[in-house]
């Protein structure tokens, strides 16, 4: 056969090949389970921030002495895992203040975001509210103040809490003969089984060196666990002085004690002198904001690994719980690139990023919960009233929360520019796919090894214009638009986030 036949005959055979639906997948899973999904992954944190944001009073229907309904659904549409109630506020918080009777709880005051809280919202009316909306509650306890000694002796008097104090509140919450509790309208336990020792600890000169922390969450645990056996704890693991990671002596001497390490993934901030991302600069330069929202992410998953790995050194099975983190931009938590879909490229990446680290990462949060006015919330409250909406964080979110799968799966083969988490439940895969390419779309030739294709789905994210944004007029903008998936390839616009779900059959 000389060249022009042969070329002539390869021609055809591909030609073939296509007609045949053999095209070669771009896109290429293998569909081997590699480890199962936390049902935490997708976690959201509440905490009072006083003056600075009354998130939470902001949440309270006062009227009717209820949460608001317009909030209640939108976190319930949200489906986050797990929900944390904590934050700084745990260094002085006591849990006592805000149960029993509403009238009778005292004023407390907020030493970190300003002002004086109502407890309105305490222990009861946390849990009832996590029930409502499909969600795990856990709360941080105060753990001796972080070690703030300023805590042991303020003019409302001593505000710090010991071992005794946490496990009083785990017998209040789980056990079912607990007086208390009864005395307070419920009858029930309410079976609280995640429990965070420690928020912060690492972080500044006023709080626990990591020996005293250390020998503190041995405390703690040891108290909390003699009331309820069963508790998942999480211990502070994060960087402290000298940039030393506290996980390495946390698990050498109290790895039979927790079930997670902590870490925050906040303070990630552009490292370019000249940036654009301070204030409004990003307006005249969007698509270089563009790349560098998309640049710091890589800074997240430098950590992750480093924390995996100060694990199996200790040859502990201790998951990873990234109980805070947000995209931290000039002014703080007020930045408005964060109503923008431009703030999607960081959103997605990292949120990809921690699913792909799910063998560790247990439970993970890429934003603050609910706000009146902060920027970096996934749920936004207008105040006095009006209908609750989400941020572009929490758009995606609740996306990839939806539609998802059980196990973590790998991806082979991807075009340039998609980032991709993969997951499967049964005969289905699942895709996370965000186009990084804040100009050009991106075609994508399905295929899972193995295994053939045989129908599927698109939920996709895609304002035609990347600085599109979210606000209580157009509250629905960056709902996801569903098609059905028919030749078993998919054309992702610039700068798109989309979920994938493939219908699968052995080949």
């Amino acid at each position: 056969m000389n060249r022009r036949e042969l070329l002539r005959g390869t021609a055809l055979a591909a030609a073939a090949g296509a007609a045949a639906g053999q095209r070669t997948a771009s896109l290429l899973i293998d569909p081997t389970p590699k480890f199962e999904i936390s049902p935490w992954l997708y976690m959201q944190f509440m905490e009072p921030l006083g003056v600075t944001d009354s998130s939470v009073d902001a949440s309270w229907d006062w009227d009717r002495d209820d949460w608001r309904e317009d909030f209640v659904a939108i976190t319930k549409d949200l489906a986050p895992g797990a929900m944390r109630f904590g934050g700084l506020y745990s260094r002085h918080y006591k849990w006592r203040e805000a149960v029993g009777p509403a009238d009778k709880r005292p004023l407390t005051r907020n030493y970190f975001w300003g002002g004086k809280d109502t407890n309105r919202v305490g222990t009861h009316e946390f849990v009832d509210f996590c029930r409502r909306v499909g969600s795990e509650p856990f709360y941080c306890v105060n753990f001796a103040s972080d070690g703030e000694k300023r805590f042991l002796a303020t003019r409302e008097g001593n505000r710090s809490g010991d071992a005794q104090e946490a496990a009083d509140w785990v017998s209040y919450a789980n056990d079912p003969d607990n007086k208390e509790r009864r005395q307070n309208g419920a009858a029930q336990p309410y079976n609280l089984k995640i429990w965070q020792l420690g928020n912060e600890t690492s972080y500044g000169n006023r709080t626990f060196t990591m020996e005293q922390s250390i020998a503190a969450t041995i405390e703690f645990a040891k108290a909390m666990r003699e009331r309820d056996l069963s508790l998942k704890l999480i211990g502070w693991g994060d960087r402290g002085a000298g940039n030393v990671l506290w996980a390495h002596e946390l698990l050498k001497r109290a790895d039979d004690r927790i079930d997670m390490v902590a870490m925050h993934m906040m303070g990630q901030s552009p490292r370019r002198p000249d940036t654009v991302l301070k204030a409004l600069r990003y307006q005249q330069e969007p698509e270089r904001a563009w790349e560098e929202l998309s640049e710091m992410t890589g800074r997240l998953d430098a950590r992750l690994v480093e924390m995996e790995q100060a694990i199996e050194a200790q040859g502990s099975k201790a998951g990873i719980a990234i109980t805070e983190g947000h995209l931290s931009l000039s002014p703080a938590n007020a930045n408005p690139i964060l109503y923008e879909w431009m703030s999607a490229i960081y959103h997605a990446k990292s949120l990809n990023l921690y699913q792909r680290h799910g063998a560790r990462v247990k439970i993970a949060t890429a934003a603050d919960f609910n706000g009146t006015r902060w920027t970096n919330v996934a749920v936004t409250i207008p105040a006095p009233r009006g209908a609750s909406y989400l941020m572009p964080v929490g758009s995606i979110m609740r996306l990839f929360k939806r539609v998802n799968g059980t196990h973590g799966v790998d991806v082979r083969r991807a075009p340039s520019g998609l980032d991709i988490a993969a997951s499967r439940s049964g005969n289905k895969v699942f895709l996370h796919v965000a186009n990084v390419e804040y100009k050009r779309p991106v075609e994508a030739e399905f295929g899972v090894a193995g295994m053939r294709i045989v129908g599927g789905r698109v939920y996709e994210i895609a304002p035609p214009e990347l600085r599109t944004y979210v606000n209580q007029d157009q509250a629905d903008v960056f709902r996801p638009r569903e098609a059905v998936l028919r030749d078993g390839s998919w054309r992702f616009p610039p700068g798109s986030v989309s979920a994938v779900e493939l219908e699968i059959q052995p080949d």
